[in-house]
């Protein structure tokens, strides 16, 4: 390390020469030698390692997102006007509410083609029987009976098709019935809720005009809610599926998977999904999530405890034995998240490491200036 640099940071030539001579006469393979007086000229701060509960973990940023089969939007199924909003945003509906009228000629024209389609299949089918029991007294030919056969085949192929198309407009099978039968035919259709959940947005008013597929409202469920989780790159082959986090406040979720990219703030999205508690969480909020660390021997310290030296990590330990000396111990990193960071290591519970100038404690322990700081 340079003088300049110890000079930056706030040293005085004359402890650099002192810590200098001292530090490579005791250095030693198991500790170096820093005075208290060394150590406040350096600005050197200690804490005290305590007792780790077991679900202490490294927190991390998400967004609790809704799952896609959670979500539906209702669709114009034709061309028309909107005639009535019979619902508001923020409202609960259960399966079957009316939801909105939509009103236009295309759907006439579906229910006239239905009650046409009928009419064929029902005389498609008077003829095939009347034929059958002609061919049975040897009245007609075989040939007279397939092409009977047939054409009641057709009819029922094209009432299948007609009612296929106002299914997807939204017609129930009651209504298909009593318009096949009765030939009753209107103009306006009431949407309905497939399923149960709250109106989250209505992107039509009264009077407006749709083109068919235009999204008219949006309609979601809680009940099964997932976490977007930003965690370093490094750090994620550790998450497996199926392990348990904890959203800070009392929920809980469990891994489903990673993504496979990396984005360009160096993290990977961990999907995980919402169990017990989830209750008060919403789509679209942003939470602190917990990732438990199983190994009995983690640590939660300040990251700025971390020295780095040949691609390995050290931590300075205050020899609780030779009161004036140091022991760098290696740890690994588990995992990190803001200034916090989970390691792991050959440490104690009441041991006192360091947590700023780092960068000067290496230099002493590799003898001032022994590598360059990572």
């Amino acid at each position: 390390m340079s003088f300049s640099l110890w000079r930056s940071a706030g040293i005085s030539a004359g402890l650099f020469v002192s810590l200098f001579f001292f530090s490579v006469a005791a250095h030693s393979a198991d500790g170096f030698s820093v005075t208290d007086e060394q150590m406040r000229a350096l600005g050197v701060e200690l804490i005290t390692l305590k007792a780790q509960s077991d679900a202490a973990g490294a927190r991390f940023p998400a967004q609790v997102v809704l799952p896609p089969d959670q979500e539906n939007v209702l669709s114009a199924p034709f061309a028309g006007v909107i005639t009535q909003m019979l619902v508001q945003e923020n409202q609960k509906v259960s399966t079957g509410t009316a939801l909105l009228v939509l009103s236009g000629p295309e759907f006439g024209a579906l229910q006239l083609d239905l009650v046409q389609t009928s009419n064929r299949l029902r005389l498609a089918r008077a003829s095939l029987q009347r034929d059958q029991e002609l061919f049975a007294e040897g009245i007609i030919p075989r040939r007279r009976l397939d092409e009977s056969d047939a054409a009641a085949r057709d009819a029922e192929a094209g009432q299948t098709h007609s009612r296929a198309a106002l299914a997807l407009a939204g017609v129930d099978a009651v209504q298909l019935d009593r318009i096949a039968t009765s030939a009753a035919v209107s103009n306006e259709l009431t949407l309905k809720a497939q399923r149960s959940g709250t109106v989250v947005a209505l992107a039509v008013k009264t009077g407006q005009r749709v083109n068919a597929a235009d999204p008219l409202l949006r309609l979601v469920r809680s009940e099964k809610l997932w976490l977007d989780i930003q965690v370093p790159s490094g750090s994620a082959v550790r998450w497996q599926k199926g392990q348990r986090v904890h959203v800070v406040g009392g929920a809980e979720a469990e891994v489903l998977s990673a993504s496979a990219l990396t984005s360009s703030a160096q993290t990977v999205t961990l999907r995980a999904q919402l169990r017990a508690g989830a209750s008060p969480l919403r789509p679209g909020e942003f939470v602190q999530v917990e990732l438990p660390i199983s190994e009995a021997s983690a640590w939660e310290v300040p990251l700025s405890a971390i020295a780095r030296h040949d691609n390995h990590s050290y931590v300075f330990v205050r020899d609780s034995v030779n009161k004036d000396s140091f022991v760098a111990v290696a740890v690994t990193v588990l995992a990190n998240a803001g200034q916090r960071a989970q390691i792991q290591g050959e440490l104690k519970v009441g041991q006192r490491i360091a947590v700023s100038s780092i960068v000067a404690l290496k230099a002493a322990w590799l003898g001032l200036g022994g590598a360059e700081e990572e």
